[in-house]
């Protein structure tokens, strides 16, 4: 592993794990601002909770998990997919920057929206991350075009020997259909 994957990935996670750890330990003081996102959610979404401190405590649990296997490079590419999949409902409860009346608070909570935008722009180049090895996609990409060419090949191969079989088996067919007494009669003539 490099050494800005070996330490930027327990910096991106560190947030999560924070947040995450708050969430579990104290949910109501988040259950409010949550209320209005969690409840859209859980109308159409059959597995979560019914109430809106379950959620967010179950939001937290994934928060502290994923970041904990982000942070120590266990399965990262799930672990970003899952904290980003956390981070847009918590940003989009949290952060509500559109509602807020006096001036500083919404500059304020504007701020803190676009800090979560940015880590999930993090997230989102974590989850794509191979660590220098290629995806599932371009290998079976690859392996799929490397199956074409050695079919091609081996396509050429089979005529390339059918061809002069085929001239010989004319050749077999032909002499087979002239009469011996023609054949023996052309030797005895030398």
């Amino acid at each position: 592993m490099s050494v800005l994957r070996l330490v930027g990935r327990p910096l991106l996670a560190s947030m999560f794990v924070a947040g995450g750890l708050s969430s579990l330990r104290e949910p109501e003081q988040v259950a409010p601002a949550a209320e209005p996102v969690v409840r859209p959610l859980t109308d159409r979404v059959a597995g979560l909770p019914d109430r809106t401190d379950q959620v967010v405590r179950l939001s937290g649990a994934v928060q502290v998990a994923a970041g904990l296997m982000l942070a120590t490079g266990r399965m990262p590419r799930l672990a970003a997919l899952a904290l980003a999949g956390t981070l847009v409902p918590t940003t989009l409860a949290g952060h509500r920057f559109w509602e807020a009346e006096d001036p500083a608070e919404r500059a304020q909570q504007r701020i803190h929206f676009l800090k979560n935008l940015s880590m999930l722009g993090g997230l989102l180049i974590a989850a794509d991350d191979t660590a220098g090895a290629p995806s599932l996609l371009w290998r079976s990409r690859h392996a799929a075009r490397d199956l074409r060419r050695e079919a091609r090949a081996g396509h050429r191969a089979a005529r390339a020997v059918a061809g002069p079989a085929a001239g010989v088996g004319a050749l077999r067919a032909v002499s087979a259909s002239v009469p011996k007494r023609v054949v023996c009669a052309t030797r005895h003539r030398r």
